[in-house]
């Protein structure tokens, strides 16, 4: 095994132990929301820590831990100089701050600090709080890859990393001005809701993410020679397709936001035939499997929920929580131990990839048949009639399944560094 699997095993473990720490932590406060959905009662006995107060950790902590850690990790791991005697200490800080700041904004959350704004609810005296952390680790990044310039990787890769460093440098301070709010409103004034402009933009940001992961992870080709050019050619005319597309104020009912989110529907075997040309770690293809698997679902019913019909059926419902879990718990998580597994490739505990796979999928499925029908029978669901009940009962059922799935990893993680 080379210096450099090694070492990206070090950071990959570090990255490991805070990233399933906040699943565990955000799937906790998840079960217990199910369960107060089952039985409304425990949020009186919780008062004034209530469902609006538990939400913001839920969504925020799986965001900005779970979903995020793990390319933080991938970013630290392209970065750091593994010559450097005090690397791994660099990479602890640089963690630590991240993880600090969700404590923190935890904290703000439950007593009530909060701006109501989707994934930017940054507010008051928390509204800071991650984008130091960010400041933290751009720092611990730049020393680095200033350490190491001239290595191996030749000045090709030294301007790579200087370039992407670059754009980073600005993240901290967009985050701290969105979060405001001035900036970003909960409900777009110019659209109401998402636009298939806006979904093919922030998916073609994922797919820009999903283009670097081999390059960053340092994957070798599975045969020297084999070009990749095509899946940056096939990337820079889907973002011109997005440009000539209609924004702000766009229905869903026009042909061209149709066929623009339908145009993520090509970018799944695009780039499922990329991934192919890398010689992945054994334990790591299992989940890139899964992970396809999922996005393909989750274009799918993505851009059926998108048209005229069933928009307007599911917006506002159960349904749309359940694509939200097919994102989050199905693509980004099988994506996240693809990552994890690369960087420090590990046995999975036994039973625990179906386990959580199952769950996801069961959860998934309960809250779309419920979602389903939310609209004809709103009332059922206010006076939480029994077969609504049960519905939450199988979600409840199902979340227990991946909070079990993700203390295992966090035990397993525990005993091989023990």
């Amino acid at each position: 095994m080379s210096g450099l699997r090694q070492f990206g095993g070090t950071v990959g473990r570090i990255a490991e132990f805070h990233a399933i720490g906040w699943l565990v932590a955000a799937n906790a406060v998840g079960v217990l929301l199910a369960a107060e959905l089952v039985w409304p009662a425990w949020g009186d006995a919780l008062a004034p820590l209530t469902y609006g107060r538990w939400m913001p950790l839920h969504m925020n902590w799986q965001l900005y831990g779970w979903c995020a850690l793990p390319l933080v990790g991938v970013l630290l791991a392209w970065c750091i100089d593994e010559r450097h005697p005090q690397a791994k200490t660099h990479v602890r800080i640089a963690l630590g701050a991240w993880s600090l700041a969700l404590v923190l904004g935890g904290v703000a959350w439950l007593a009530g600090v909060t701006s109501g704004k989707l994934f930017l609810d940054w507010h008051g005296w928390a509204r800071a709080l991650l984008s130091m952390a960010m400041v933290v680790l751009w720092t611990v990044c730049a020393a680095h890859a200033w350490w190491r310039r001239g290595e191996s990787g030749g000045r090709g890769a030294d301007w790579l990393r200087a370039g992407f460093l670059g754009g980073l440098l600005f993240v901290p301070g967009l985050l701290y001005w969105s979060a405001g709010r001035e900036v970003y409103p909960t409900v777009n004034p110019d659209s109401g809701g998402a636009t298939g402009a806006s979904l093919l933009g922030s998916t073609l940001g994922i797919v820009m993410i999903f283009g670097l992961l081999p390059v960053m992870l340092r994957v070798n080709k599975v045969r020297a020679g084999w070009r990749t050019d095509w899946f940056w050619v096939a990337f820079a005319v889907s973002v011109g397709v997005f440009a000539v597309i209609d924004h702000g104020n766009a229905s869903h009912h026009a042909w061209g936001q149709m066929l623009g989110l339908g145009l993520l529907l090509l970018w799944v075997p695009l780039a499922w035939m990329y991934f192919r040309l890398f010689a992945w770690d054994v334990t790591a293809r299992p989940w890139l499997a899964a992970a396809f698997g999922w996005w393909l679902l989750l274009v799918v019913t993505g851009l059926l929920t998108f048209l005229p019909g069933f928009s307007e059926r599911l917006k506002f419902t159960n349904g749309l929580v359940a694509h939200a879990h097919l994102a989050m718990a199905g693509l980004l998580t099988s994506v996240n131990f693809a990552i994890l597994r690369q960087l420090s490739p590990a046995p999975e505990p036994r039973g625990n990839f179906g386990l959580w796979q199952w769950a996801c999928a069961v959860h998934v499925v309960a809250l779309l048949m419920l979602g389903w029908w939310e609209r004809d029978y709103a009332g059922d669901l206010f006076r939480s009639e029994a077969w609504t009940q049960g519905f939450y009962g199988v979600r409840l059922a199902a979340g227990a399944g991946m909070l079990v799935a993700s203390v295992r990893w966090l035990w397993a993680r525990k005993a091989r560094t023990s």
